[in-house]
């Protein structure tokens, strides 16, 4: 095949020379000309025009310092993606003079702003926040993490939420940045487990006199705060089980992200809390209504020198397709990858993954796993920004905006940045923050939207994933939660030759602050047909589809009594 190559060895990266065999490999494989981006800025077709405000100040708030999260949801069931964008405002209030924007997608790759037909211009001084149907009636809900007091919408079903957070029951007035619906007891409905980050108010700040300059207080000078479980009743209305359910970490809690999956594959599930300069949080789900937190004992909580990182954001995936998930999470330091070693442990596999170099010289802020080429390998995309603004001027090897990065799953449990051919974006630095990931133009491959502090969100069309074969599954739930969250899934393949099984759960929240698309995505290389297709609900319903066809959305619904 032909392929446009007109590069010289000086211009690369360091990174990029040794591995430029592998890379050129890669591109040949994928059929893609190496001029060919894999990403591409599309907010001027789309009509994307948002601008992230922190409300950025000479007293140097802390709260200046986040940025803000991100929500793909399909808020009036037309079987397209919407684009949710948190904004945060005016630090001298705390609210949020501009207002969140929503993005109806009008399908043919472009948005229309319907922010107020729709009631979710919020204006609380905003963080994140995620979405699922926490009622079961058929429309997605929206939570909304905000400092001071949080939001959450109920779906109308006609196109417009109503702010509801006192009549449910959902009191946090602590500093929150994100949040996850998940149903912790498997009683069919979604309860939610909201992060909140330190005990901070308006007042505080500090000034870094070293260089007469003033600069951002560091999180260790304020108390963490406990993070919180709601459980859903049942009957619309949610009740606080923080401290019966065990969540609560009060002293070490620092939270930024969070994700629920079932780590252990007892089929209950788990809970893990990224948390800023203090050990992460990982609550097994006990399954009697209480967790016990397992971060020691599986090698979660701390790096592998026994150091606490400043982690921002976290993701879960099976990156080496071996039926147990495993996390990425984003931090201050190096990435840190762990590698789920099965029966509750985690071994940090940063070093092996080649992770370790390329990322320790960027403040990661939101990882994603997603198969951006449709090999059937989970890849890596890293948002990356430092929180301080005058860090350039306090250290040399510091930059306040960083461009963000991209990972190749090369399929034998290591990566390769190929940030280098992703497209023009990754070209610039930014003050990144979010990310989430799904398809909004339906064209089969998951496409990334990305938001930065003070400056634009950016949505990314990917260019070269359908290429290859995939499949789209969304999960309908009738004994188990509407949404299926908590489910899992696992696709068997033949793909050249090669049997292949990817296993994938259902989610809400991850990442820092942000919700990406709930359908699950699967690349499947040249493969021509899906082999079997095992379904196992959230609550114990065990489901098998065989022979289904590739490259196209397959919405399953829940069949009790098929059996396994």
């Amino acid at each position: 095949m032909y392929i446009e190559l007109n590069l010289q060895f000086f211009q690369f990266p360091n990174r990029i020379i040794s591995h430029l065999t592998i890379l050129l490999f890669m591109v040949a494989a994928a059929h893609v000309s190496i001029a060919t981006p894999f990403f591409k800025n599309v907010n001027e077709i789309a009509g994307i025009e948002f601008n992230h405000q922190s409300g950025k100040s000479k007293e140097k708030h802390m709260i200046e310092t986040m940025g803000s999260g991100v929500i793909l949801i399909d808020y009036n069931n037309d079987g397209l993606l919407d684009l949710y964008l948190v904004n945060s405002g005016d630090t001298s209030t705390g609210k949020n003079g501009v207002g969140n924007v929503l993005y109806r997608n009008n399908g043919g790759g472009t948005f229309t702003d319907t922010t107020n037909e729709a009631g979710l211009g919020d204006l609380g001084y905003g963080m994140g926040g995620t979405s699922a149907d926490y009622d079961n009636d058929g429309d997605t809900d929206l939570y909304l993490a905000n400092f001071g007091a949080d939001s959450f919408y109920r779906n109308n079903g006609d196109g417009s939420f109503t702010e509801i957070s006192q009549e449910v029951g959902i009191d946090n007035p602590d500093w929150a940045v994100a949040g996850a619906f998940l149903d912790y007891d498997l009683d069919g409905d979604l309860d939610l487990f909201i992060v909140n980050y330190l005990q901070y108010s308006l007042v505080d700040r500090q000034s870094n006199s070293g260089n007469s300059m003033v600069g951002y207080q560091h999180p260790r000078a304020f108390k963490g705060t406990k993070d919180k479980l709601y459980q859903n009743n049942g009957d619309g209305t949610f009740t606080d089980v923080s401290l019966v359910s065990g969540v609560t970490n009060a002293e070490e809690g620092r939270g930024m992200a969070v994700v629920s999956f079932d780590y252990d594959n007892d089929h209950w599930p788990d809970i893990y809390v990224a948390n800023d300069t203090n050990r992460n949080f990982l609550y097994r789900n006990n399954g009697d209504g209480t967790f016990t937190d397992n971060s020691l004992l599986a090698g979660t909580g701390y790096d592998e020198t026994g150091i606490a990182e400043g982690s921002m954001g976290v993701d879960c995936g099976d990156y080496n397709q071996d039926g147990w998930l495993d996390l990425i999470v984003a931090n201050s330091e190096t990435a840190t990858l762990y590698r789920n070693d099965q029966h509750g442990f985690f071994v940090e596999a940063t070093v092996e993954a080649g992770l370790s170099e390329p990322t320790f010289r960027f403040v990661g802020f939101s990882p994603i796993f997603f198969d951006y080429d449709h090999d059937t390998y989970l890849d890596i995309f890293s948002v990356n920004g430092h929180p301080q603004d005058i860090i350039e001027q306090l250290m040399d090897s510091e930059t306040y905006a960083q461009v963000d990065q991209l990972f190749r799953n090369l399929g034998d449990g290591s990566f390769l940045e190929v940030s280098t051919f992703a497209g023009e974006y990754f070209d610039k630095p930014y003050v990144g923050r979010s990310v989430v990931g799904g398809d909004y133009d339906n064209d089969g491959d998951i496409d990334l939207l990305v938001s930065n502090s003070n400056q634009p969100a950016f949505l990314l069309r990917n260019e070269i994933g359908n290429q290859q074969n995939w499949l789209l599954i969304r999960l309908e739930g009738k004994y188990s939660n509407r949404d299926g969250i908590g489910s899992r899934v696992t696709v068997e393949i033949k793909n050249e030759g090669k049997r292949i099984t990817q296993t994938a759960e259902v989610k809400s929240g991850s990442n820092y602050a942000s919700n990406s698309d709930i359908r699950l995505h699967f690349g499947l290389g040249k493969a021509q047909n899906v082999d079997r297709i095992h379904i196992h609900w959230s609550r114990g319903t065990k489901q098998n589809i065989y022979n289904a066809s590739v490259n196209q959305l397959l919405i399953i619904q829940e069949v009790l009594g098929q059996g396994q």
